[in-house]
């Protein structure tokens, strides 16, 4: 592509995103179709095909790709409110697109300069192409920041194998990004960061996911054999892109996720709430309290989020920020207390409703968000997280005035 030509697809680009609908309206789009198919993507426990379809339509899967590659260089305001508003369609769908997100965000923030990430941010800005995300490994459950697999490099080529124990939407991908130890005598925690087209690896399904909730993400067990050019690890040491990039993303679109199931736990508890004011000549139903209560931790939650939304914002571009203890500290423990939150909100939600609440075949059933909701702490497990944050918290400073 020459320079005339790139400066064209810039150009069209922004047209397209200032002539054609909003974010918003694109999300909100995909979102109707995701909550239309969300009670049989739960019961068949299959990926959500009709939400993806009208994602890729929507161009939602690149947006936060730079207008320069073909997106339209959406901000983690831009993604987390398109998480939130998939949340309160479809649980799956958004914890998919979440996870997706944060993968092209590693890809962007640190591919830059790098011919092969630089050709799969075009793929993705104009192919739609969704990236799924191998992390878990063995049995380290949710420890990142360990691997056992390493990269084998020979030549201009690197191999891996890989014990995957889950890969969400692993099958359904057009591209991996994984983790692994830089060298086979590199110790757990000196690690890289590889990104994959479908063409650089084969996967072997080692288990199933038969699970209680989230159960469209279709996070089975791989065997991940990689075969590909070198080109495809990120030169970039993993321990920066996990405290610059990975961390904040997937804390940020996850917690938005969430409050997504929560709200649409709110919206049902305050229908039912209503109605059954209506029909008992405006006396309050007696679990209406819980409904006061859902709303104001919603509203907590929210804040937490809007909050940390802000700091990683104001921080973004800046190194020394984003690696200080009171961020990562913050960024960190955003995820506990925004799992927290959501389980407490939808909890409060169904009890406002009551039966009506806990039954699966109702206009105000809070199964499915109840069910999937609670995979949120145990989704790389709060209490390593609590464990691991134990010292860094210890020396972090305490304000000293509220605007601190």
């Amino acid at each position: 592509m020459n320079v005339r030509e790139a400066v064209l697809t810039v150009d069209e680009t922004q047209a397209s995103l200032l002539e054609g609908p909003s974010l918003i309206e694109r999300a909100a789009h995909t979102a109707t179709v995701a909550a239309a198919d969300a009670d049989g993507v739960d019961q068949d426990a299959r990926f959500p095909h009709k939400a993806f379809d009208a994602a890729r339509e929507q161009k939602l899967l690149g947006v936060m790709i730079p207008v320069e590659f073909g997106g339209f260089g959406a901000s983690i305001h831009d993604v987390t409110d398109i998480c939130y508003t998939l949340g309160r369609a479809c649980a799956s769908t958004a914890m998919i697109y979440a996870m997706h997100t944060t993968k092209v965000a590693c890809v962007i923030r640190h591919g830059h300069g790098i011919p092969w990430m630089e050709t799969m941010m075009r793929r993705v800005a104009r192919d739609q192409w969704l990236l799924a995300s191998s992390t878990t490994e063995g049995q380290n459950g949710g420890n990142i920041r360990a691997s056992a697999a390493a990269v084998d490099q020979a030549g201009d080529t690197v191999s891996l194998v890989r014990d995957a124990t889950v890969i969400s939407y692993g099958a359904q991908a057009d591209g991996l990004v994984t983790i692994a130890r830089r060298a086979t005598d590199a110790a757990s925690s000196d690690q890289v960061l590889l990104a994959l087209a479908k063409d650089d690896y084969s996967l072997k399904q080692t288990q199933g996911w038969e699970t209680l909730g989230m159960r469209g993400t279709c996070s089975t067990g791989f065997e991940l054999k990689v075969d590909c050019p070198a080109d495809r690890v990120f030169p970039e040491a993993y321990d920066k892109i996990h405290a610059q990039t990975m961390t904040p993303f997937a804390h940020l679109c996850w917690s938005s996720t969430w409050a997504g199931i929560a709200a649409a736990s709110v919206t049902r508890a305050q229908a039912f709430v209503r109605k059954a004011a209506r029909t008992s000549g405006g006396q309050m139903p007696p679990a209406a309290a819980h409904f006061t209560a859902a709303k104001m931790s919603l509203a907590k939650l929210r804040a937490l989020i809007s909050a940390n939304l802000d700091a990683f914002a104001r921080a973004e571009h800046d190194e020394r920020a984003l690696g200080s203890l009171d961020f990562q500290s913050s960024i960190t423990l955003l995820k506990v207390q925004a799992s927290e939150l959501a389980v407490e909100t939808v909890m409060h939600a169904m009890r406002t409703a009551g039966l009506s609440g806990y039954r699966n075949d109702g206009e105000f059933t809070m199964g499915r968000h109840l069910r999937d909701v609670l995979s949120s702490p145990i989704m790389i497990n709060n209490d390593r997280i609590l464990a691991n944050a134990a010292t860094s918290t210890l020396m972090s400073g305490i304000p000293a005035s509220l605007r601190d």
